[in-house]
């Protein structure tokens, strides 16, 4: 790719002023009508050619970040050429089904892309004129976040995990079984996921291979893979390369595409490598300024555009580092997302799969995508409803620590006993794939559990109506 685009926009003149190597930066000095993010084509002593981008200028100064790294390099007998063009990935409707690494070329044993269009990898801004509000509802087979925490069509929604829970199990799952509904079932509307697994070891790459090719998923599916043994570039370039296609794909091609990016700490991380051989001043436990500038740079990426069918969804997985939602990544992060997914250690701790805390959760687009004609008439009340009662519930377990369940009410006990179903049937769904119905319909057969005077948050005319469907 970057080769191919070298060939075709080299410019002829060639410097030999570099000043400094550092890491995988190169100082390139006394250079003239260069621009930031230009592709660059370096020349090693050897004369083998290497690829990088303009990182940042300063004066008649450019730092050049390398693809490949720099080792091998010599500041008397190096040259850089600048290309005059930014850093684009070739892109094509083939791409699904393809494995492709950080930097968009196959990994799978393939033929290379044969590009139908040559994309800038940074994207473009969605005018704000033009945006349309992320509604209609995603269905990822998950009951937590089907039935309490909806997706919608264009919403950017993390999931907060941390070091050992099944994070990146989730997203695999996720990404097999996710599908988009047509007026509330099952439609035939274009549907591909992109999945973008950042800095990952080489046995969690074998993981993902293996779970999409023996589930089926991989047709539909365009996968990027960037090891943690990759160069740090490639690293900081697999979520645009991944965004960049799905962009293509929904606005081109009118395919609703989601978009799971995991793990977004091994990105930020990358960022903080860069920013310290950059000796930039660092800000809040070392990681750069402007952090919250260029999450936002992707997260907002996400999003319909009026007159255009496609979408582009975003679930963006990310590790707390010492579980700590406060820190910088998961805290920058939910600034600028529209909800979280927060992933509980007690629940994993209890063989719980998957483990998402439904209390410190939410999707604040949820409203938007659920109800009549998207899911089902009551679904918004029934989540409200077990809501309460698992909150009361969690409660009333530190409660029963102190002075006992004997000393507990005929409705204490009742909420009691919910709470413990609602994670064990509700909850902990293993491997299974969910339709909204079967959520809402498992809701119901845990909410007969209460006489129906017990549901305060839920109108009558849809307690008649189904909650004599799930008698206990």
């Amino acid at each position: 790719m970057a080769e191919q685009l070298l060939r075709n926009k080299l410019a002829t003149k060639e410097y030999r002023t570099l000043s400094q190597i550092k890491g995988p930066l190169i100082f390139v000095e006394r250079v003239a009508d260069v621009a930031f993010d230009e592709m660059v084509q370096i020349i090693d002593p050897d004369g083998n050619p290497r690829v990088g981008r303009v990182l940042e200028i300063d004066g008649d100064m450019a730092v050049v970040q390398m693809f490949l790294g720099t080792e091998g390099l010599d500041i008397s007998r190096t040259g850089v050429r600048f290309s005059g063009d930014v850093v684009r990935l070739k892109v094509s409707l083939s791409m699904l089904g393809r494995i492709l690494n950080g930097m968009g070329e196959p990994i799978d044993g393939g033929p290379d892309i044969v590009p139908e269009k040559l994309e800038d990898i940074n994207g473009s801004p969605i005018n704000p004129a033009v945006r349309d509000e992320p509604k209609e509802f995603i269905q990822t087979g998950i009951s937590t976040i089907d039935g309490l925490n909806s997706l919608a069509r264009g919403q950017k929604l993390p999931i907060f995990s941390g070091s050992g829970l099944p994070g990146n199990e989730l997203a695999a799952q996720i990404a097999s079984q996710a599908q988009v509904l047509s007026d509330g079932e099952t439609g035939d509307e274009p549907f591909a996921v992109v999945f973008a697994a950042i800095g990952i070891t080489h046995r969690e790459s074998s993981f993902f291979i293996e779970h999409f090719r023996s589930s089926g998923a991989l047709d539909r599916t365009v996968v990027f893979l960037n090891h943690a043994d990759d160069p740090t570039i490639e690293r900081i370039m697999t979520p645009r390369a991944a965004l960049t296609t799905a962009e293509y794909l929904a606005y081109t091609h009118n395919l609703h595409v989601l978009v799971i990016l995991t793990d977004m700490t091994n990105y930020c991380e990358a960022l903080r490598e860069l920013s310290v051989a950059r000796e930039e001043l660092p800000g809040r436990r070392g990681y750069p300024g402007y952090m919250y500038s260029d999450l936002a740079s992707l997260y907002e990426r996400a999003g319909r555009i009026k007159g255009n069918k496609g979408s582009v969804t975003q679930l963006i997985l990310l590790s707390m580092p010492d579980d700590d939602i406060t820190h910088p990544i998961p805290d920058l992060t939910g600034y600028i997302t529209e909800g979280q997914i927060v992933l509980g250690r007690t629940l994993n701790q209890k063989s719980i799969f998957p483990p998402v805390d439904i209390l410190p959760s939410l999707s604040r687009l949820m409203k938007e995508a659920i109800g009549k004609g998207h899911t089902r008439e009551d679904h918004q009340n029934v989540a409200d409803q077990i809501y309460s009662f698992y909150a009361e519930g969690r409660d009333l377990e530190k409660l029963v620590a102190i002075i006992g369940e004997a000393s507990l009410t005929e409705q204490d006990q009742r909420i009691l006993n919910f709470s413990k179903r609602f994670e064990q049937e509700f909850v902990n769904q293993g491997s299974a794939n969910r339709t909204i119905e079967e959520t809402l319909d498992l809701a119901w057969l845990l909410l007969s559990t209460f006489p129906k005077e017990y549901l305060k948050r839920i109108p009558e005319a849809y307690i008649e109506k189904y909650y004599e469907e799930h008698p206990v």
